[in-house]
């Protein structure tokens, strides 16, 4: 599953990644452990020019209880024991909770890095992931919902970020799933009306692993409350060497309006 990620990019960095515009009523406010029931920015299908904010953990609107679905597993109750290899039937398209969403409510979610963990110690041993080259922002493929609250009428919208099969890299974490990246190339496809079904599954693949790495950090961001640069401070090497290496004892963090100064040392291949 992926339940933490990282967002602290800049509202115009932003915009001009995604040629889309963030109304005045939004503050976006830079995240450094977005989790599950926070709100955070989305571009969705029927808004594809505009940021708006929904909350991480899809409600499906049929339901009569809230129930967050953090990740939304591409081939559904198929690959029970998450092969590697499998290539077979995409099931989200049959789940009753995705199988609307992924036909007409799509979306992206802008991402920095994201924090994953083996499949057994989870958070309690957990890596930033994030790609190679600076690449970020990037866009995990989501789905989105609205659902209204019986009791209070408040209508809540909410996404769920699409998973698929561990990569190379994901298994050296071990952990069996990795989420769907788009490649910038894809991401206006995601969000087309138009396209085919079997064009939309087509995409939910794993991301090449030889275009992203993982550093250790430590277990303080299991706290969902927890949200400070030091959350992501190395905690030891990088899983995959990279030729270039920055070096730095302090970098000027800017994102959405506030700025911030710590030390890193020369391991942290994101300089966030």
């Amino acid at each position: 599953m992926c339940g933490r990620y990282i967002l602290i990019q800049k509202a115009e960095v932003i915009e001009k990644r995604f040629g889309v515009s963030i109304p005045d009523t939004i503050n976006l406010v830079p995240s450094y452990n977005i989790a599950p029931g926070k709100y955070a920015p989305v571009i969705t299908n029927d808004h594809p020019h505009e940021i708006q904010l929904f909350r991480f953990g899809m409600t499906p609107s049929w339901m009569t209880k809230p129930n967050l679905f953090i990740n939304a597993r591409s081939e559904g109750d198929h690959n029970s024991d998450n092969n590697p290899n499998y290539t077979g039937a995409k099931g989200i398209i049959t789940k009753p909770a995705f199988r609307k969403p992924i036909r007409s409510q799509r979306c992206l979610i802008p991402v920095d890095a994201f924090i994953e963990g083996p499949e057994k110690e989870k958070l309690n041993k957990p890596f930033v992931v994030y790609l190679r080259d600076k690449v970020r922002p990037f866009a995990f493929a989501g789905i989105w919902d609205s659902w209204k609250n019986p009791e209070s009428g408040e209508l809540i919208y909410s996404f769920a970020i699409i998973t698929t099969v561990a990569n190379d890299l994901m298994r050296k974490i071990h952990h069996p799933r990795c989420p769907v990246i788009l490649h910038r190339s894809d991401e206006k496809n995601w969000l087309s009306n138009s396209l085919p079904l079997s064009e939309i599954t087509r995409l939910l693949v794993p991301y090449p692993s030889e275009l992203m790495n993982a550093y250790p950090i430590a277990p303080t961001i299991k706290n969902p409350k927890a949200d400070d640069p030091g959350l992501i401070h190395p905690a030891g090497q990088r899983l995959m060497p990279e030729t270039t290496i920055n070096s730095s004892t302090e970098v000027r963090i800017t994102g959405m309006g506030r700025n911030r100064n710590f030390g890193f040392d020369e391991h942290n291949p994101l300089g966030l």
